[in-house]
């Protein structure tokens, strides 16, 4: 089967997209299958074996001092020009942009492909592909709904609230076209169902296909699976992908807090693209806290590998997710885990880790105190995370199924 996967944007260490297009085209190739990957910047990391297109963007929420200063090759086509616009204005438009490019890509190369296969772009462009009788199917990860609620929730001014529903305008276009796709997939029943009611979309079907963990990389440190047996003072480590309220970083560094008063020798590690005097720097600033608290920025996967190996407990705070990368990974390294309820969490984590009420420190707080000093509890949750996953999260089985829908929209593809 010749496949061809879709990237807006496909961060290769941060955000889920990348992560995924990387993981799922490395297990379709090593079933058999030909893949491409056509991503806006900034680009994922793949296997050798699949080819990547880069389809440039104007990239204007990369770092970097003046990325956003005025150039006059902003203006150089009409996608441009609303890209630079739109941006300045406070929006999120890449979704949009990417998928005038890539239409503008299918008509300039004529690619022939079995089936394209869209992450949660759900712009007009790729809805076109569908249109002209190319088999697509959709993958949502999670409403992007949800992270306007809550960012929403979280604003404290009229003008921040404002600049939150500016950003979030890219989902008029998305509401309008998701409910025009045949084939759409996600990533939990959770989301499932979240999709759903955010999108109106009744029993409209979505498949649910979980994601996987690469479990050559995210693994346990040698042999042992005793995490009991870790001496020295305790370590908490936690990854987020982001500055945001959804991610829930602050209800993590309230919890730290207490376990402070308790375990004074006690240290967190964040690992992130947390933004320099961003809202996380600040609060720990805030809090006192900022001696016991080791920021690390974004890490490659070996050095996030033996920061897990090397944790006493993780936590996973997020109020929203719609699968949980951190918690699969955390779990297949063995690493005792507590994680919050917030959306598929619970999903992933089943009965091998504490699950503890999003948005609240203080249950938070207890559960990292109860197992730091119940060794045994940690050697338990340390085997039931890594059975569970190396059980029912895997690539190859997430790769098999979604051949299995690619057939289905290639055959009814056909029949139109």
């Amino acid at each position: 089967m010749n496949i061809c996967l879709l990237g807006y944007r496909s961060n290769p260490f941060s955000g889920g997209q990348g992560v995924y297009l990387n993981y799922l085209s490395r297990a379709l190739v090593d079933a058999g299958h030909r893949v491409d990957v056509i991503s806006g910047p900034p680009y994922p990391e793949l296997d050798s074996r699949v080819g990547l297109i880069k389809l440039p963007s104007l990239d204007l929420y990369a770092e970097g001092e003046g990325v956003r200063r005025f150039k006059w090759r902003y203006l150089r086509s009409i996608t441009d020009t609303f890209e630079y616009f739109s941006t300045i204005s406070g929006g999120f438009p890449e979704p949009y942009t990417f998928g005038r490019r890539l239409i503008d890509l299918f008509d300039q190369t004529q690619p022939r492909y079995d089936v394209v296969h869209d992450n949660q772009c759900l712009s007009y462009g790729t809805f076109e592909l569908q249109a002209r009788g190319i088999p697509l199917v959709t993958t949502i990860h999670h409403p992007i709904t949800r992270d306007l609620e809550i960012a929403l929730a979280a604003a404290d001014s009229w003008g921040l609230r404002l600049l939150i529903r500016r950003w979030h305008s890219f989902l008029t276009m998305q509401k309008n076209v998701v409910k025009k796709l045949k084939h759409l997939v996600t990533v939990s029943y959770a989301a499932r169902d979240d999709i759903r009611a955010a999108f109106q979309l009744g029993d409209h079907p979505i498949e649910v296909i979980h994601n996987g963990i690469d479990l050559d990389q995210f693994r346990p440190m040698g042999n042992r699976d005793d995490h009991g047996l870790q001496t020295g003072p305790p370590i908490i480590m936690s990854t987020a992908s982001a500055d945001a309220p959804l991610k829930g970083l602050n209800t993590l560094l309230d919890a730290f807090a207490i376990v402070l008063a308790e375990h004074p020798n006690a240290q967190l590690r964040l690992i992130g693209a947390l933004k320099p005097g961003g809202d996380t720097e600040q609060k720990i600033q805030s809090l006192g806290i900022n001696n016991a608290v080791d920021a690390l920025g974004r890490v490659d996967t070996e050095d996030m590998v033996s920061l897990y190996q090397n944790a006493t407990v993780a936590v996973v705070p997020s109020v929203y997710e719609g699968f949980g990368f951190p918690a699969g990974e955390a779990m297949a390294c063995g690493v005792p885990l507590i994680s919050t309820d917030g959306g598929a969490l619970p999903e992933v984590v089943g009965d091998a880790g504490l699950i503890v009420p999003a948005q609240d420190p203080r249950a938070m707080a207890r559960a990292i105190s109860n197992l730091i000093t119940d060794p045994n509890r940690r050697t338990e949750l340390s085997r039931a995370g890594m059975v569970r996953i190396h059980e029912q999260f895997n690539w190859r089985r997430a790769a098999d199924a979604y051949v299995s829908l690619y057939q289905k929209a290639i055959e009814q593809s056909q029949c139109l």
